[in-house]
């Protein structure tokens, strides 16, 4: 009744696991191009292709490795399992896919595209597909976000504006961060790429055909290196990520070259600001100063002077004259102080002249020492 009873149990939870396991949704393309799609769990999956269920994980955003002659790829969305005779698309219900996959692929891989590997075995044509797929989609991120860049930052550099539009700021905010996470994606790409250059085994079993194919392998023996053009493929398209950062590098740049012009005129406004309200203020002191002798005659005091009706216009005229000259003392020394120092002094032995009739004119205090220098020039050659 015990071993009964653990029977059942085992069968009870096999059932159970495989209700629960997922279920990819496959796309499968053969060498001449031909397309099936069907739905298989994961449990079955693996075990037809002869790999283990953490092959399948897919963890990683990119990775290329390679099990049990099978090469298992992650870029982003796309995840796939080449094998030497088709080429297997899981979850490829993905609006970032459906184009590419069922109007191009099947033709690239069939040799009717524009692949270069098109005369080399199955898996050269799948790879180079699909890292022309993601090469073509960080180009066209790169192409739309460009322009962008470079129109905000035109309208927010302008000299004229004498302050920053913040609608202007918040694009170029969001168009920095997408520009960050393709910097990102870029550096992944190389990374994988790189890892797999740097070791010649892992080029060796991305060559599939070379290993399950004897044809394949004495003609690779007699003259055609898989291996070297496995190499020269994913160097070609580490040359194309390394030229699309390179671009987003200067796109980096040239933020933030803008950001400090951006500062730079800011503040230059803002100190134009500043000396005006400086010299509104020095303007007010001079006032308020020769005012102290209109407030000294607005006092009731009795005199003789408010009896003469000249008086008004004198001291009128004596307050505005005297603030005047104020201002225009407190002004120059406010330029004196405001204006930048000038540059040093050069001696006019150190500046060129314009040559009369082709002669350069030298001072006379030194034409004795100029005349003993080049007599001893002489004599020592």
């Amino acid at each position: 009744s015990g071993k009964f009873y653990q029977h059942a149990t085992t069968e009870a939870s096999q059932a159970t696991l495989a209700s629960v396991s997922p279920v990819f949704a496959v796309m499968k393309l053969d060498k001449e191009g031909n397309t099936t799609y069907f739905e298989k769990k994961k449990t079955e999956l693996y075990q037809e292709l002869g790999l283990q269920a953490r092959d399948l994980r897919f963890q990683h955003l990119m990775s290329i490795a390679t099990r049990n002659n099978r090469i298992i790829m992650r870029m982003e969305f796309l995840k796939a399992v080449i094998t030497p005779e088709f080429l297997l698309i899981l979850d490829y219900r993905n609006l970032n896919l459906e184009h590419w996959l069922f109007n191009e692929l099947a033709s690239q891989l069939a040799g009717e595209g524009q692949l270069v590997t098109y005369s080399l075995p199955f898996e050269f044509r799948a790879i180079e597909a699909i890292l022309q797929y993601r090469i073509s989609k960080l180009q066209g991120r790169l192409n739309t976000l460009q322009p962008q860049i470079l129109e905000t930052l035109e309208a927010l550099v302008d000299p004229k504006l004498l302050s920053v539009d913040r609608s202007k700021l918040h694009i170029l905010l969001q168009n920095g961060k997408s520009l960050s996470e393709l910097e990102t994606d870029l550096k992944v790409f190389k990374e994988t790429i790189l890892e797999i250059l740097d070791e010649e085994e892992l080029i060796e079993e991305l060559c599939l055909s070379k290993w399950t194919d004897p044809q394949v392998f004495e003609e690779s023996t007699s003259g055609i290196d898989h291996a070297e053009e496995m190499e020269l493929l994913l160097e070609n398209y580490y040359r194309q990520a390394e030229d699309l950062a390179n671009e987003a590098r200067e796109l980096r740049v040239l933020i933030d070259d803008s950001e400090s012009i951006i500062f730079i005129n800011l503040d230059s406004h803002r100190n134009v600001m500043m000396r005006l309200n400086l010299q509104l203020t020095m303007g007010t002191f001079s006032l308020s100063l020769f005012g102290l002798i209109g407030v000294a005659f607005g006092m009731n005091l009795e005199s003789s002077l408010e009896e003469d009706p000249r008086i008004f216009w004198l001291v009128t005229g004596i307050m505005f004259l005297g603030s005047g000259l104020i201002w225009r003392r407190l002004l120059s020394f406010l330029g004196r102080h405001l204006e930048p120092p000038l540059p040093p002094h050069v001696p006019a032995v150190l500046k060129k002249s314009q040559p009369a009739a082709g002669r350069v004119e030298i001072k006379s205090n030194l034409k004795a020492e100029t005349f003993g220098l080049s007599r001893s020039t002489l004599t020592n050659q």
